[in-house]
C-alpha cells in the first residue's frame, strides 16, 4: 500500500508491504506523525522549532537540545571533514544572503559576502552529548541532511515493527529502498539529470539513494545564473549545472554527499567520494560525459536513458 502527504517542504511518498490492510495503514499514519515530529525540531522554517531556537540563542552558553538534534548535529560535523568542508551545515549566513540576493536582484558586495563567510566554519558548533553551543553568529541550516536524516529514521521505524519491503521518497531526491516490491528483486526509479529530463533508471535493494542538482531551485541575479547550492568555502552559488547521485549506507550520508559533490565537481569530488566507505557517486554535468565511483555501476545497477534528439 502507498500514501504520500507534504512534509518537509516537499511530497514523502512512502510503499510499504503489510501483513494486513489495518497494519498498513496503522503504519503509515505512524511514519506519517514520526516525519512531522522530526520536522517540528529540525525545521529552519518553523520559529519555534528546536533548531529555530538553537539558532537563536547562538552566542550563550552551551542548551540542551532534543537527542535528534544532537544526532544530526554531530553527524553533520563528521561529513563535513569528509567532505573537505564542501558540506557545511553552518551555511546559515550565506543562504540568508543569497536569498536576499535573489529577493533584490543585487549581487552581494565583496564586504558582505565576506562577513557571512566569516560566520561558516564547522568549528563554530560544539557538541557536548545533547548539549549545543553555538558561536555569536552562527545559523545552523539542516535543509542539505534533513530529508535524508528524516528517512533514517522512518526505516529504523519499519524495521521494528518487522516490515521488510518499503520504499520511502522525498520527492525523489532523498529515497530508501528496502527489500522489493512484491513480484520484483529490486526497487526501480527514475533518476533526473541536469537539464530537468531524465538521465537514467536505477535498482536499489536495502539501499539509499540522494539526488542533488544545482539548479533544481536557481535564480538569475543581476546576469549571474546562480544555484540554490553554495560552496561554503568561497561563499558563492554554484554555476555550473550538475547533478549528484548518490548510493549510501544511510540516506544522511547520500545528501551530505550528493550536495558536497555538485560543490566539488568531478575532481576532487569523485577522489574523495572513493575513499568514503559504501559511498558510490555518478556526477552527470552539462556538457561533459558522465563520470562515477568505479563501484557505482555495480552497486546502482544503473541503466542511462538515451539521449533526446
Amino acid at each position: 500500500m502507498s500514501d504520500g502527504r507534504y512534509a518537509m517542504g516537499t511530497v514523502l511518498e512512502i510503499s510499504l508491504v503489510a501483513r494486513s490492510e489495518p497494519e498498513g495503514r496503522a503504519l503509515l499514519e505512524a511514519l506519517y506523525a514520526e516525519a512531522a515530529a522530526l520536522e517540528a525540531v529540525l525545521s529552519s522554517y518553523d520559529p519555534e522549532s528546536a533548531l529555530s531556537k538553537l539558532n537563536a540563542g547562538a552566542g550563550g552558553d552551551f542548551a540542551r537540545v532534543p537527542p535528534a538534534l544532537a544526532r544530526i548535529l554531530r553527524e553533520s560535523l563528521e561529513l563535513g571533514a569528509r567532505t573537505a568542508g564542501a558540506f557545511d551545515v553552518t551555511v546559515g549566513p550565506l543562504v540568508a544572503l543569497w536569498k536576499e540576493a535573489a529577493r533584490s536582484g543585487r549581487l552581494p558586495g565583496g564586504a558582505e559576502l565576506a562577513a557571512a563567510r566569516a560566520r561558516v566554519d564547522g568549528r563554530r558548533l560544539e557538541l557536548r552529548g545533547d548539549e549545543v553551543r553555538l558561536a555569536p553568529g552562527t545559523v545552523l541550516e539542516l535543509g542539505g541532511i534533513g530529508k535524508g536524516f528524516a528517512l533514517d529514521r522512518l526505516a529504523e521505524t519499519l524495521a521494528r515493527a518487522g516490515v521488510r519491503d518499503a520504499l520511502l521518497s522525498f520527492g525523489e531526491s532523498s529515497v530508501v529502498a528496502l527489500g522489493a516490491p512484491p513480484g520484483a528483486e529490486r526497487w526501480r526509479l527514475l533518476v533526473r539529470g541536469p537539464g530537468g529530463g531524465y538521465a537514467g533508471v536505477i535498482a536499489l535493494r536495502d539501499q539509499t539513494l540522494s539526488v542533488s542538482s544545482s539548479f533544481g531551485a536557481g535564480d538569475e541575479i543581476a546576469g549571474l545564473r546562480a544555484g540554490h547550492i553554495l560552496d561554503p568555502r568561497s561563499g558563492r552559488p554554484v554555476t555550473q549545472e550538475r547533478v549528484a547521485v548518490v548510493v549510501a549506507p544511510t540516506a544522511t550520508d547520500g545528501e551530505a554527499w550528493s550536495t558536497a559533490l555538485v560543490v566539488l565537481g568531478a575532481e576532487p569530488g569523485l577522489a574523495l567520494a572513493e575513499a568514503a566507505p559504501g559511498v558510490e557517486a555518478l556526477l552527470l554535468a552539462a556538457g561533459e560525459p558522465p563520470r562515477e565511483t568505479a563501484g557505482f555501476p555495480r552497486a546502482a545497477r544503473f541503466e542511462a536513458l538515451p539521449a533526446p534528439p
